[in-house]
């Protein structure tokens, strides 16, 4: 069975172009199921003798380790296509996973900022030099100061591509030089699967790309640094910056900006999509924008938007 697994992300790797939080995760939940069909001091039960009985007992069990219903959703998600796998393989006659139902996940409906709250974040938080509650947390050293600016620039410029063009965080990160059309405002986004499509960004996002390439240099030169010379988006020492880097950056800002948001880079994708369907943006142009393979991720944002009206109308209706 570990041959075969080993064999299996090969698959989802070269094949499949699988994101690596995708590989990663699938590789994780595995090799999980391997340990659990290998009782202490005994051989790993055979890949054939593996049934929808079997996977059942895993799914309980993954239930009795106190785990969410998603992360088990995501378990029974993993056996499936590595069955799948192993049924193209001729390793296996049937897919046993597929005769276990999946657990019903509860829908739940992002909240979602409004249009007046993310411009306002954006605008009053990160304008020029940043807000009077910013600058206070600025070193008060020439040299440190002039970095904590230059960094500035490079945040505006990413909060602002997040929500302009409803990008993942790691599309965002992976993001070259020669993937942004500055004259066109268009951005060629390598997404899930490896599946490129343009999106388009708005002037604001623009105002603060153009401030941050007076400075990317200054970022790439200093003493020290091992440039990425293709990345957009520099850390301190001019490598490529990570996710967990940029959301840092969000909660960073949203912690200035003195709010009780649960701010995240996915916020601003949340917000992207929800505003442009409240704009009358149509669904499937929206689903392109954002990279979704399925309608039915999409339309998520109609139960927000359906939400935050509902809202609206129960403060000010007066019968309500």
């Amino acid at each position: 069975m570990k041959q075969q697994i080993d064999k299996f992300i090969e698959y989802l790797h070269y094949e499949r172009n699988a994101s690596p939080n995708t590989i990663r995760e699938y590789r994780r939940d595995l090799r999980q199921f391997v340990e659990f069909l290998t009782p202490p001091g005994e051989k790993t039960m055979p890949l054939a003798h593996v049934d929808h009985r079997v996977i059942r007992e895993f799914v309980g069990w993954s239930y009795d380790q106190r785990l969410e219903k998603s992360s088990v959703a995501r378990k029974l998600a993993a056996l499936r296509t590595f069955f799948k796998f192993c049924v193209r393989e001729g390793v296996v006659k049937q897919n046993p996973a597929r005769l276990v139902s999946t657990p019903k996940l509860p829908k739940r409906v992002p909240r979602v900022l409004t249009a007046e709250e993310m411009n306002g974040f954006l605008d009053n938080v990160l304008s020029a030099g940043g807000s009077a509650r910013t600058r206070e947390r600025l070193p008060n050293r020439p040299k440190e100061e002039n970095d904590a600016k230059i960094m500035l620039k490079r945040d505006r410029a990413i909060l602002e591509l997040l929500y302009a063009s409803g990008l993942r965080v790691s599309e965002l990160v992976g993001l070259n030089l020669g993937d942004i059309d500055r004259a066109g405002q268009m951005l060629r986004v390598l997404g899930k699967g490896r599946k490129e499509r343009v999106v388009p960004f708005g002037t604001s996002a623009q105002t603060a790309l153009e401030a941050y390439w007076l400075v990317r240099e200054e970022i790439l030169n200093r003493p020290g640094a091992k440039p990425e010379i293709q990345a957009v988006f520099l850390n301190h020492n001019a490598g490529r910056l990570g996710t967990r880097s940029v959301r840092a950056i969000v909660k960073k800002y949203s912690r200035l900006a003195n709010v009780n948001w649960d701010l995240h880079p996915h916020s601003l994708r949340h917000a992207f999509a929800t505003h442009l369907l409240a704009d009358g943006a149509d669904l499937r142009a929206i689903q392109e924008l954002l990279g979704h393979v399925s309608l039915s991720t999409t339309q998520r944002y109609t139960q927000a938007s359906i939400q935050q009206l509902m809202n609206v109308y129960d403060k000010a209706h007066p019968h309500a």
